[in-house]
């Protein structure tokens, strides 16, 4: 009679992804040279002018704000839950419980983070360009580029450490990066962030996606697996 094969244990951690760390060196660099500007200067600050004033006076091809609508709307709040609910009740599914729980609670509390420091800071949106999309709240940190780094980016390195194929790893990251890039850029061609609101939330998501990896690498350790 033979036995049931049973699933292999996912335990211990694999190696933290070399672009992973790469994006969290320049993020500490980025959010280095936003503090000294902020401690330094009055804000907006004179790249924040140059490239909205030089991105609505260029305008790109007639289909390109209509895509950057589409765009950003993939950073929306709606569009992030649907995504975070349906990735964690697939882990569930695949009975990946750790993985699950680190996800649901990277993305709520990263985005109560979000809602603190628009508390905290109160700036106020571009008002140099008529807004191409409506915008309302604080502009800093650009709330679609800091909760979309949190969500694609720590899904992306949280998927890569119960991935086995390293290919598969690497694309994930890959297009979590791109994602994120693209939606980012987005909110500032659209006239309703400041690039500078843009950094600080790339450079604070993808701290956050680091932080997240490391703690649910350690946990996993801890544990022995996974299921």
């Amino acid at each position: 009679m033979t036995r049931p094969v049973l699933p292999t244990p996912i335990v211990g951690t694999r190696r933290l992804p070399p672009l992973l760390v790469g994006l969290s060196l320049i993020a500490v660099g980025l959010a280095v040279l936003l503090a000294g500007a902020f401690a330094t200067s009055r804000y907006p600050f004179a790249f924040d002018r140059a490239i909205i004033l030089g991105l609505r006076q260029w305008g790109g091809p007639a289909w390109l704000p209509k895509v950057a609508r589409d765009v950003t709307a993939l950073g929306g709040g709606v569009v992030l839950t649907i995504v975070v609910v349906a990735v964690a009740g697939f882990l569930i599914v695949q009975r990946l419980w750790l993985t699950a729980l680190a996800v649901a609670l990277a993305s709520l509390t990263g985005g109560g983070a979000v809602d603190v420091i628009k508390g905290l800071v109160l700036r106020a949106r571009p008002d140099l360009v008529p807004h191409l999309v409506d915008a309302s709240g604080y502009s800093f940190p650009s709330g679609h580029a800091t909760s979309s780094a949190i969500v694609y980016l720590t899904l992306a390195a949280l998927a890569g450490q119960v991935t086995r194929d390293r290919a598969g790893r690497r694309y994930l990251l890959v297009v979590a990066v791109l994602l994120v890039g693209a939606i980012g850029c987005s909110r500032v061609y659209l006239g309703v962030h400041w690039p500078s609101d843009v950094l600080a939330g790339w450079s604070f998501g993808t701290l956050w996606a680091l932080g997240w990896w490391t703690a649910t690498a350690g946990a996993r350790a801890a544990i022995g697996g996974e299921r």
